[in-house]
């Protein structure tokens, strides 16, 4: 198939020479009575056609359905080169939304829930020689409670900050094959204090007589190796790095690094990713990287696309977006109510631009119990795809917890999830909740859409503190670092008069130049706040109050933003 879209490899930081990108064309069916399996749709051509890997809703995917979706199937066939015969096959996923199951030559493979993170499964039992049919069918229910969704709207029509919803696949399928003892998943931890990297290595297919040799090179100079074995199904090694090269903003300083699985001399599996020696944690009030202070001067990116809804068009677009955010004079982002492909997490290492990993919380019912295990066995899931990446300073689970249907937020889901994330990942801060309503986490954070630049400045104004007394009945301060992680999100789009945002609209350029100007100016100078986050990067559908439209052009210019965002802040000018 030629023209394939987005025919990049999908998971840069864990690359194999053995692979194939199954994007293109597939036939497609949407199935609204969910009685798909009764009809026979495993067995059976389906009626249309669409373009993975963008949803169903979107104008890329040749669908264009914006209609609710209770089940969608999928369908397609192919051979298998030459060098995967006799191989194990993998057939991967970069994400569905939500619930799938698939089906190859009729044989079920696997069922998984998750609406954003990456998942495999194996297929070699269920392939036959020559052509194979590949068989997908995903439910989708945002209404239910029970599913995280983020900003996908849970009404007809967006409205407010609600969009466009994403059904089914919006990530590249690939099939990948190994021999059968294979690496499935590695944990890379850098330490920048010792100048050593801790590399953990599931291996499949038993670990008798298997060696792991780890060789780290940095600009194609020797850097350190380590050869190590182990029990069970992991492997531990700490490899002692020879240069110090130190990853850190605008520093995008990576070490490459090649994995391979050694048994009685042979290579049976080989690897190639990357790292960033870098250690992040806090100097009292100070957010610092490799020990240096660090202000992030963060912007809201939601990951919206005018026409690929949840997946960017091209793997440039993601790229783009980190320059065009660069060149606002932001260092990073928060990634919001949505778990980024790893694509993007690429470039951001590669740009060293830093970034708050987050989960789609809304949709969520987080008052009761019950929404603790949909939400968590994805949340860690997509902390264990993304903890190798240097880019993602911090976790952030849940946004805005506001209380649902007269119901509080269940305190011990949100303090169940930031425990289990602390476990998982030590060497990270994690903000248990964006905004409100905190129970236990490593930063108290604020949103504050205050738009005069005076009466922002009275709520913070070195010396004082009434960022951590609000909802004093709900949420307890304990000294730990403050940042506004939500404001502005000044509304500009002159002549749309349906559109929407935050506070009165200003009246000219200039209006909204100073007012941003005050607003941001306020928080660089307070001492002890460690960064702030702009809302937003672009527009989205209806919301207007991006510093450039949907379609990624500035309404500003952008020299001028920036010189606003790069003014040293109080806590770096000792």
């Amino acid at each position: 198939m030629t023209n394939i879209p987005r025919a990049e490899y999908p998971r840069p930081q864990f690359v194999r020479d053995g692979w194939m990108n199954l994007n293109g064309i597939w036939q497609f069916e949407i199935d609204q009575g969910m009685s798909g399996r009764a009809r026979g749709l495993v067995e059976t051509p389906l009626k249309d056609e669409i373009l993975v890997p963008f949803c169903p809703e979107s104008k890329l995917s040749g669908v264009q359905h914006t209609d609710f979706m209770a089940c969608v199937w999928y369908r397609r066939t192919f051979t298998l080169p030459e060098a995967a015969q006799g191989k194990r096959v993998i057939l991967h996923f970069g994400a569905v939304d939500y619930r799938t199951e698939v089906w190859v030559n009729g044989v079920s493979v696997g069922v998984h829930e998750g609406g954003y993170v990456s998942f495999s499964f194996e297929i070699t039992k269920a392939l036959k020689s020559g052509e194979n049919v590949i068989v997908v069918c995903a439910e989708d229910d945002v209404k239910s409670g029970l599913q995280p969704s983020g900003k996908q709207c849970e009404l007809y029509a967006s409205y407010g900050c609600m969009y466009t919803r994403t059904t089914g696949i919006w990530q590249t399928v690939w099939l990948e094959w190994v021999n059968e003892q294979y690496i499935s998943s590695v944990k890379l931890t850098p330490d920048a204090v010792n100048n050593t990297l801790s590399i953990e290595a599931e291996v499949e297919g038993g670990l008798k007589g298997v060696t792991l040799c780890a060789q780290a090179s940095f600009e194609g100079k020797d850097a350190g190796s380590v050869k190590a074995q182990g029990l069970g199904r992991v492997i531990r090694a700490t490899l002692n790095l020879t240069e110090a090269h130190y990853w850190n903003v605008g520093e995008p300083n990576l070490y490459d690094l090649k994995l391979t699985l050694v048994k009685d001399g042979a290579q049976v599996d080989t690897l190639d990713s990357y790292f960033g020696l870098r250690t992040v944690a806090f100097d009292g009030m100070k957010f610092t990287i490799n020990g240096k202070p660090v202000f992030m001067r963060l912007v809201l990116d939601q990951g919206f696309y005018p026409d690929g809804i949840y997946t960017a068009p091209t793997d440039a677009d993601l790229k783009r977006d980190i320059e065009l955010s660069l060149a606002m004079g932001f260092n990073g982002a928060r990634l919001h109510e949505k778990v980024f492909e790893a694509r993007f997490l690429y470039w951001a290492d590669h740009m060293g631009y830093i970034c708050w990993g987050e989960m789609a919380n809304w949709g969520l019912d987080h008052s009761k119990i019950a929404g603790l295990a949909p939400f968590l066995k994805e949340w860690l899931q997509a902390v264990k795809r993304d903890y190798s990446a240097p880019s993602i300073i911090g976790w952030c689970p849940f946004n805005e917890t506001w209380d649902q249907n007269g119901h509080r937020q269940d305190d011990e889901v949100l303090r169940c999830v930031y425990r289990a994330t602390k476990a998982l990942d030590s060497s990270r801060p994690v903000i248990d909740t964006s905004g409100n309503f905190h129970v236990e986490t490593d930063i108290f954070d604020v949103h504050d859409y205050e738009q005069n630049p005076e009466k922002f400045s009275e709520s913070y104004k070195a010396g004082t503190a009434p960022i951590t007394d609000r909802f004093s009945d709900r949420q307890h301060y304990a000294g730990q670092p403050v940042f506004v992680s939500e404001y502005g999100g000044i509304w500009w789009q002159p002549g749309n008069e349906a559109g929407w945002g935050y506070g009165e609209r200003p009246k000219s350029e200039e209006e909204f130049l100073a007012r941003y100007k005050g607003l941001t100016e306020v928080l660089l100078n307070n001492p002890d706040h460690c960064g702030f986050c702009y809302t937003q990067l672009t527009d989205v559908e209806q919301e207007v109050n991006g510093l450039y439209t949907y379609e990624r052009v500035p309404k500003f210019d952008p020299k001028i933003i920036s010189a606003i965002n790069r003014q040293k802040a109080a806590c770096e000018r000792d």
